[in-house]
């Protein structure tokens, strides 16, 4: 039969799972490759069904090791293993991990199957969903915890890149200036607003770099990290840095940065700027 534990509602003062939780029965358990005590390795499939009895036991066990932040176990709807909920995480807690205390508890303590059967049964069991438990809220803090450094290094990022944004344009309408038949009556002027417009966007585009530095560092701290680079800075409250260029953050270095993308397109003014004076005759004298 199919039930949920309710963990948060029965806690007692100390934040765990009161001794007297009682199931109307107990679920499958199921997780492959999984390490148990005593350095024993659970074969890949290998599965076991926990009685009510036997449910019981195993909470009243794990009791003492629960976080906290656990606030209710139910069946997986697989029909395998169980299915964990947490408080939520800021990203700024301990990474989660299975406790030392744990591995110290007289019982739950590794125990062969040719010493004591139902034992063995148990412990195993605690083992595979107390292993569970810590992983799938490592998987949550995961990504709490990438979540929180992006909007650490974010800061004003928002308004230093509107602030390129700006530039560039005024950069874009200065070039585009020079393609007017008013420019030739006024080239050497329309040539020095274009290399103010040129100086503002390298300048803006630094600026930005100094955010999108730290920017790419976090994301290549949480490399592995099950969110995209362009959800987790959604979820860190910035939609729009799905227009932003980052760059690329590798073990300290910085690489492709906004400034590396605006001397390129000032190297591409430039040349189109001196070879039309050179064909021009502009240059000449």
């Amino acid at each position: 039969m199919s039930h949920t534990i309710p963990l948060r509602a029965p806690l007692d003062d100390t934040g765990l799972p009161r001794k007297n939780l009682t199931a109307a029965s107990g679920p499958a358990v199921q997780r492959p490759s999984t390490a148990g005590q005593g350095g024993t390795t659970m074969p890949a499939g290998d599965t076991f069904t926990i009685t009510p009895d036997e449910h019981r036991q195993i909470w009243e066990r794990l009791s003492p090791h629960l976080p906290r932040y656990l606030r209710k176990v139910e069946n997986h709807p697989s029909g395998w293993g169980l299915r964990f909920e947490f408080l939520p995480f800021t990203g700024r807690e301990d990474a989660p991990a299975v406790p030392r205390s744990f591995y110290d508890d007289p019982r739950l303590k590794y125990v062969w199957e040719s010493e004591d059967p139902a034992e063995h049964r148990v412990r195993k069991a605690a083992d595979r969903i107390l292993s569970d438990l810590y992983d799938q809220a490592y998987e949550e803090w995961k990504d709490a915890a990438y979540v929180a450094d992006l909007r650490q290094a974010v800061q004003d990022a928002p308004d230093r890149w509107k602030a390129y944004e700006r530039e560039l344009k005024a950069l874009q309408a200065a070039y585009d200036y020079l393609r007017t038949p008013q420019a030739g009556s006024e080239w050497p002027a329309a040539i020095s607003r274009l290399i103010d417009a040129q100086e503002r966007a390298r300048a803006a585009a630094v600026a930005f770099d100094e955010r999108a530095r730290d920017i790419a560092a976090a994301h290549y701290k949480h490399l592995h990290a099950d969110l995209g680079r362009v959800q987790a800075l959604t979820k860190a409250g910035y939609p729009e840095a799905k227009d932003w260029h980052v760059g690329d953050g590798f073990g300290g270095h910085f690489s492709d940065s906004l400034k590396e993308s605006v001397d390129r397109l000032i190297e591409q003014q430039d040349a189109h700027v001196t070879k039309v004076a050179r064909l021009s005759g502009m240059g000449a004298g």
